[in-house]
């Protein structure tokens, strides 16, 4: 079984598409965390607030633990992103096709 390398234009794209979603990721998960970051900071004790009015008491480590767990996947799909996009800038473009490498009707 042969695999076919990846275009270096489909890197760039895959790249970019994995750093938009780390970022994605980490905007959507950094304000849900947000307030257990600030109550953790002022206060001992974290509250969870729910739509009806009530409030719940969690720990506070244990949702600390959750968003650095985010923060770190973000930031791994971020990181992984942009090396998958250098890779793919620093290949040969798709137009460096040598002319019997070439597929498709011939001019």
């Amino acid at each position: 079984m042969q695999i076919t390398p990846v275009s270096d234009t489909r890197l760039i794209i895959l790249g970019s598409a994995l750093a938009f979603a780390g970022f994605l990721l980490g905007s959507i998960t950094g304000v849900q965390y947000q307030q257990y970051g600030v109550q953790a900071g002022q206060f001992d004790v974290c509250y969870d607030y729910t739509l009806n009015g009530n409030t719940v008491k969690v720990k506070c480590d244990e949702k600390m633990q959750e968003m650095f767990l985010f923060l770190v996947l973000s930031l791994g799909l971020i990181g992984g992103g942009v090396v998958v996009l250098v890779k793919g800038v620093q290949g040969k473009w798709d137009q460096n096709v040598k002319n019997d490498e070439m597929v498709g009707p011939k001019k």
